[in-house]
């Protein structure tokens, strides 16, 4: 073989040598995960191990060569820097930027609403679907006084914690982690105003959530809430019972109860406020800003009753003695057995 042969076999060999180093260096740090819109979600549990990663990466097709990722991911001593959560692969990445996300634990938090929730059973279904601990570890954490007595809430009563509104959190957070977020936003939603406010009308934050509970169920229209409120305060001062129809339906267990008869009047529970006065044990769900602004900013007057309209326009008419409240009332019942409902 000459000389000119040799040279040009090592100019090939030396040609495609930096080829491949160039391939195998774009592969890796290049762009070769391309994102699918909306995106991919891979979920990392809290102590899974290298393996069960490396099946969930082929089992979403986030990679082509599998081999090569599970080459990088050892060299860069992945399966000892695994940190649990949500990570969202909504843009275009390289094998290495992936594994540094993944690495860092840079994860796509999860967004959580809860609105309209009656109870605690509700609120974990709702919320257990969206982070690491299930609807039962939530369920379990909640039903323990003891996890949250010293911050000043009761099983009755831990539900107010829970603001309705829309947050952001991430995946691996367990019962403990949600509660601690959400005490955090409780702290943040009672500012010194609101507290001041409560103060003035003589009540706590957990009062303030009872009364704004029932008001929530109560009121069809906003701009009443605030006047609904006055009159519950103005029972309050004098020891007439809330007599609140929704505290019924919720010591019934059953919201779908549109005429409060006598016959539920007599169940015997602390939340039947026609048997018991002042505040039930706890929030009848989870009470809405709107509910809590509405009792801090309660109308001053001396209206002690109200009754719905009979034209079943979600109003109501106010009165200030039993007499006037009866005659508004029977209009009312009159209408709703002209309607034909009985239950």
């Amino acid at each position: 073989m000459n000389k000119k042969r040799i040279l040009y076999l090592v100019s090939v060999a030396a040609l495609l040598a930096i080829a491949g180093v160039v391939l195998f260096y774009n592969t890796i740090f290049g762009i070769s995960i391309h994102a699918e819109k909306p995106g991919k979600i891979l979920i990392i549990p809290t102590g899974a191990p290298y393996e069960q990663v490396f099946d969930s990466i082929i089992s979403l097709r986030l990679v082509k060569n599998i081999k090569l990722f599970d080459w990088v991911a050892k060299k860069k001593n992945y399966p000892g820097l695994i940190k649990p959560g949500r990570y969202v692969i909504d843009k275009d990445f390289s094998y290495n930027s992936l594994i540094n996300m993944l690495r860092s634990g840079h994860q796509t938090p999860v967004r959580i609403t809860f609105q309209n929730i009656r109870t605690l059973n509700q609120l974990a279904g709702r919320i257990g679907k969206q982070i690491e601990d299930d609807s039962s570890q939530i369920m379990s954490f909640l039903s323990n006084e003891s996890n949250y007595i010293t911050d000043g809430f009761k099983k009755e009563t831990v539900i107010t914690l829970f603001i309705p509104n829309t947050y952001e959190i991430y995946r691996n957070t367990d019962a403990r982690g949600l509660y601690n977020r959400m005490l955090k936003e409780y702290r943040i939603f009672w500012n010194e105003q609101r507290l001041a406010r409560a103060k003035e009308k003589g009540l706590d934050p957990v009062e303030v959530s009872i009364l704004a509970s029932i008001i929530d169920d109560e009121v069809a229209k906003p701009e009443e809430k605030p006047r609904i409120a006055g009159v519950y305060l103005n029972r309050l001062k004098r020891g007439i019972p809330l007599q609140a129809c929704p505290t019924i339906k919720f010591a019934l267990n059953d919201f779908t109860i549109t005429r409060v008869l006598y016959i539920h009047l007599q169940i015997d529970s602390p939340y039947n406020t026609y048997k018991h006065s002042g505040f039930p044990p706890g929030p009848i769900g989870c009470p809405s800003i709107e509910g809590i602004d509405a009792v801090l900013n309660a109308e001053d007057h001396d209206y002690l009753f109200f009754a719905a309209k009979a034209d079943f326009s979600g109003y109501h008419n106010f009165s200030r003695t039993l007499a006037e409240h009866n005659h508004y009332a029977a209009i009312y019942q009159k209408e709703l057995s002209k309607r034909k409902i009985f239950k």
